[in-house]
């Protein structure tokens, strides 16, 4: 890739690669993964110290990610592809019968660059959570980041792992909310009522930003490079984003959540999305 390529091309790259790999699947869930691309273009191209030649589960010498929202398997997926983790072309295999694209990540196919399987709700906080007191303990320099989707933060082992987390000072984990406000059910607001966010974190003890422009990759980056500078506390981004961001008829609607387009679909939402480092 060129070192010259805009995280804003990037982000685009893997939107056409979510909408190709969930419409061949005619399984997924492409709206978070829309909402969260901008994110892992930050993440995986600019931000994340990472290597995929030496990469192991331990993510020793290097920085981790952690999917807590692991129904978002598919942007994570692109990000990982585009970033040298294994070769483009699996991206066509998502959902296959014995494919190393699950679903949601796992662990047992062995795919490069997935550190925890996850999918059930509310989990991935207490394994990076672990990872970050593990890298403090072994006086590794390196960071912890884990993306929840703002419907998990309704689970009620988030805000245990947000006790541990602020207990043990892990300044080296950075989390982050889609905060898309669409759940599978509806509105996030109508389903539980998250209330004041930002008020809640910071009660937990930990060092919270709201990023307006979550769909500015160039934004995004510039909070996570702020939010890895924090001492002694835990840092939550709370990236409020679009769901569906980037496809009209896909954009601010909870249906969108765990749907695949129709193969008409797919060609109306291709038509919205640039194409920028070349289709698999």
């Amino acid at each position: 890739m060129s070192q010259t390529t805009s995280l804003k091309e990037i982000a685009s790259q893997l939107r056409r690669d979510v909408i190709r790999m969930i419409g061949a699947a005619g399984s997924g869930h492409p709206g978070g993964s829309l909402s969260s691309a901008d994110l892992f273009a930050a993440l995986y191209f600019k931000v994340m110290r990472h290597n995929p030649s030496n990469w192991t589960r331990s993510s020793a010498s290097q920085d981790a990610f952690i999917l807590s929202a692991g129904h978002l398997a598919p942007i994570l997926y692109a990000s990982l592809a585009r970033s040298g983790y294994f070769p483009v072309g699996e991206l066509a295999t998502l959902r296959q019968f014995g494919t190393r694209l699950q679903g949601h990540p796992c662990v047992g196919h062995g795919l490069p660059g997935i550190v925890q399987a996850s999918g059930s709700l509310g989990q991935g906080l207490a394994c990076a959570a672990g990872i970050a007191l593990a890298k403090k303990m072994d006086a590794e320099p390196y960071k912890v980041y884990c993306l929840l989707g703002d419907g998990e933060c309704e689970e009620g082992e988030i805000w245990e792992s947000a006790m541990f987390s602020a207990n043990h000072k892990l300044d080296n984990l950075i989390a982050i909310t889609d905060w898309n406000m669409c759940q599978i059910d509806g509105n996030v607001d109508e389903v539980a009522g998250l209330g004041d966010l930002k008020a809640k974190w910071e009660a937990f003890g930990w060092n919270v930003e709201i990023v307006e422009e979550g769909n500015d990759p160039d934004i995004v980056a510039e909070a996570l490079v702020r939010a890895g500078s924090v001492k002694d506390k835990p840092s939550m981004l709370l990236i409020k984003t679009e769901m569906g961001h980037g496809v009209d008829f896909m954009a601010g609607k909870h249906g969108w959540h765990g749907k695949a387009p129709s193969a008409e679909e797919v060609q109306r939402a291709l038509a919205q999305i640039d194409e920028t480092l070349g289709d698999y």
